[in-house]
């Protein structure tokens, strides 16, 4: 007989709008072009989805000094780019497609208006992360400061700073350490001035919202997800502050711990904006092999977002 399971499967989880439009860009790309078409780094921080891609024609790189044929299209990141980018582009003469997410681009141009108003930016994100390259690449050197913690806060200098201050983040962060470090800048510089809407992005804030839901049910709990994926790193945190201590990234390299599986009643699984849902799906699969496996999807948001695709591939 086989030991029954619970298992409580989040969502929204796995792929979002940005994802799905930038995958999509690099099919339609090499359907329109033939391949290769050159991607500069990886199109979203999936393993499979990379090497899927690349079997279709795809050749990622990490700077356009590497593209071997200028004659083929290159396409920028969904993570977005420096502005130094598109300009070492056109400099090439290469013809290029930009993957970035809307969501991302919609930071890009707040940063752009905060700087033409005269405002000292800080971005709150991880430092070399591709997102936050691409932001502080919008404008000159020195013009952003990146927060990473509630401490880098507490350590500006407040003297230091003559013109008004402002604040925007990355779009993949933690909801609620997030919301920590802008309470405490704005203890500090209550004049400062935050985006009109949230910067982190709905599909950020929707899986995080879904684990929660979840996570304190849950013996283990289960994220698929790449290392480099700074949502789905996320979502492991947010399981464990949520109450599942054992939270864990299902990425490419890990083995299933099935010794833990065998020790749980109870087990949670949700996936990063960059995981295409059969990962879960296999993960499914496996479990139920030694087990007798109940699942109940936990649903806390219906998403209908679709980004249009840029004018050249329509």
């Amino acid at each position: 007989m086989k030991k029954e399971l619970k298992i409580y499967l989040a969502s929204p989880r796995g792929f979002c709008a940005g994802v799905k439009r930038a995958i999509e860009i690099v099919e339609k790309a090499i359907n329109k072009y033939g391949a290769p078409v050159y991607v500069r780094h990886e199109i979203v921080h999936n393993k499979q989805v990379v090497d899927e891609l690349r079997e279709k024609g795809a050749i990622f790189v990490d700077e356009l000094s590497e593209v071997k044929d200028n004659s083929r299209p290159v396409i920028f990141s969904a993570h977005g780019v420096p502005k130094s980018v598109p300009d070492e582009a056109k400099f090439k003469n290469l013809s290029y497609v930009d993957a970035t997410c809307p969501l991302v681009s919609k930071v890009h141009r707040e940063s752009e208006q905060l700087h033409k108003k005269g405002y000292d930016i800080f971005l709150i994100g991880h430092k070399n992360h591709p997102e936050v390259i691409g932001t502080m690449g919008q404008l000159p050197l020195g013009s952003i400061k990146l927060i990473e913690t509630k401490s880098d806060v507490e350590n500006l200098q407040a003297n230091n700073f003559k013109k008004p201050l402002a604040y925007i983040t990355q779009t993949t962060l933690s909801v609620d350490d997030t919301a920590e470090i802008i309470n405490t800048l704005k203890n500090k510089f209550p004049k400062i001035k935050g985006p009109i809407k949230e910067d982190i992005c709905y599909a950020t804030t929707n899986r995080q919202l879904a684990v929660k839901e979840i996570a304190s049910k849950c013996d283990l709990f289960f994220v698929v997800g790449s290392r480099n994926s700074s949502n789905s790193v996320r979502l492991v945190e947010v399981a464990k502050k949520a109450g599942c201590v054992n939270s864990q990234l299902m990425h490419s390299e890990k083995e299933i711990p099935f010794h833990e599986i065998e020790n749980s009643n109870t087990i949670g699984i949700s996936s990063g904006a960059s995981a295409p849902e059969k990962l879960v799906q296999a993960l499914l699969t496996n479990i139920k092999k030694d087990r007798k496996v109940s699942i109940e999807e936990v649903i806390v948001a219906e998403e209908k977002i679709v980004f249009k695709l840029p004018k050249e591939l329509n």
